[in-house]
């Protein structure tokens, strides 16, 4: 071992990163990231492909973390952000703006579902998701319902790691982080392979609609302000519902003076095979989170879409938004944004997604051979391959035994970044190729007969 207890093998970039850094995140401990060379410093990269500092290859199985919808190395990208700084890099975003802001709000305007017209830009999806909470309770506030403030999210849902934001998500860690934001309750999810209610199919789907009706009338309409939803929840394994469940939730919301709030975080700008995943549902929400794909990771940029009904209630006199970022509307970000966008679309890249995603489902369903592949599913480039011990009781692995931390590093080692929980999750970038798509279903298939063949006695 080399001074400070790293491997003599190490690049002097990873070190200093190991020294200097500090990681995102619980993947992977201290111990993986250094000693057993699990970090990875990466130095350029191009379509769907990065190199790390060492010159080693790897396909990107999950743009990053969703992110990098248009690919990597768009240099094009960088050009116009070039450009945008050499005139004017920031603006404040509470009394005036800038026009490249201007301009990413109309474009953004055009392309959202329905009558989402209103955009408050931010940095991120964590910032997003609070400032829809925000939105949604002063707004009911201001509609006369001052105790309208709970928020009702899903059970396995993924909303950010701000305090607001983990306050929905499923996984938070209360030891470390509680108490979480009151009013804050989790209801079923739509999850077809085990489903909470013994129930197969849509009839799934629509119970867990129920539940939150149900939820809302057990708190009290007259004290929810919003549901929140992923139109399709990547944390909680890619389950995708019926087009039933949404208008059901759309409808539920209605009746009981309730906002919905779709979280497309992830699922916006293509990754599903719609520019937004709320299309395969027919159903428009009051409040929409973006990010994520919205600059494709050239530059941190995240917004909330809102239906003109919501922000018309603050124009009147004393009814700001008590709400402020400094980095909103940033010139640069727009910009990058504004270019990611029309690459999206010049380049075809929301319907290639549905084709390659089509392809890629085809690949992963023939690693159902596989005694410890229990289901795949997905939609469009957003795929999961669900590893199970047993395929008759579906008992799965879980995040952290060996069989995964194991299957992880044999996929890593293979030249393929991806996630390995308790599902193999999948979304590389829209420009994938079929070669690299035929690519990444070799490594997962072949790695998975290594650890199947070392964990046998464990596999039912």
């Amino acid at each position: 071992m080399a001074q400070h207890g790293f491997p003599e093998t190490m690049h002097e970039v990873e070190k200093e990163a190991a020294r200097h850094l500090w990681f995102h995140g619980s993947e992977e401990n201290w111990e993986e990231l250094t000693e057993q060379e699990g970090m990875r410093v990466f130095a350029r990269g191009e379509g769907s492909t990065l190199w790390d500092v060492r010159g080693r290859a790897y396909l990107d199985g999950l743009s990053g973390l969703f992110v990098v919808n248009a690919g990597h190395g768009r240099r094009e990208i960088g050009e116009v952000m070039a450009e945008q700084a050499g005139r004017v890099a920031y603006t404040a975003a509470s009394t005036c703006s800038n026009d490249q802001a201007v301009r990413l709000a109309v474009k953004l305007a055009d392309i959202t579902p329905g009558d989402l017209s209103r955009v408050f830009l931010v940095s991120g999806g964590s910032e997003a998701v609070e400032t829809a909470i925000k939105i949604a309770r002063q707004a009911q506030a201001m509609r006369g319902f001052p105790r309208r403030y709970k928020i009702i999210a899903r059970r396995g849902s993924y909303h950010g790691m701000t305090h607001g934001a983990m306050s929905l998500t499923a996984s938070r860690v209360e030891k470390y982080h509680g108490p979480f934001m009151y009013g804050v309750s989790h209801v079923p999810s739509p999850n077809r392979y085990r489903n909470d209610f013994g129930l197969t199919g849509e009839d799934g789907d629509l119970m867990c609609a129920c539940y939150v009706e149900q939820e809302i009338e057990n708190q009290g309409p007259e004290t929810v302000a919003a549901v929140i939803g992923e139109p399709v929840s990547t944390s909680n394994g890619n389950h995708v519902p019926s087009p039933r469940y949404w208008q059901m939730l759309r409808d539920i919301c209605d009746r009981h003076g309730v906002f919905l709030i779709m979280d497309e975080v992830i699922n916006g700008f293509g990754r599903t095979g719609k520019m937004f995943a709320g299309e395969h549902f027919g159903v428009v929400p009051d409040l929409m989170t973006i990010a994520k794909g919205l600059s494709s990771g050239y530059a941190p940029i995240a917004g909330v879409m809102a239906r003109e009904e919501v922000f018309e209630g603050f124009t009147g006199e004393g009814k700001p938004i008590e709400h402020l970022l400094t980095f909103g509307g940033h010139a640069v970000a727009s910009a990058a944004a504004l270019r990611n966008i029309q690459i999206i679309e010049d380049e075809n890249l929301v319907e290639r997604s549905a084709q390659s995603g089509a392809y890629l489902m085809e690949g992963l369903q023939t690693l159902e051979s596989h005694p410890t592949v229990g289901d795949v599913r997905g939609i469009g480039l957003m795929c999961c391959v669900d590893l199970v011990k047993d395929r008759t009781t579906r008992k799965a692995w879980g995040a952290t035994h060996a069989f995964t931390k194991d299957l992880a590093a044999r996929i890593r080692d293979r030249g393929l970044l991806t996630r390995v929980w308790g599902e193999i999750h999948l979304g590389p970038p829209l420009v994938i190729t079929r070669d690299e798509i035929d690519s990444i279903v070799g490594i997962i298939d072949e790695s998975l007969t290594e650890t199947e063949d070392r964990f046998a006695s464990e596999i039912a």
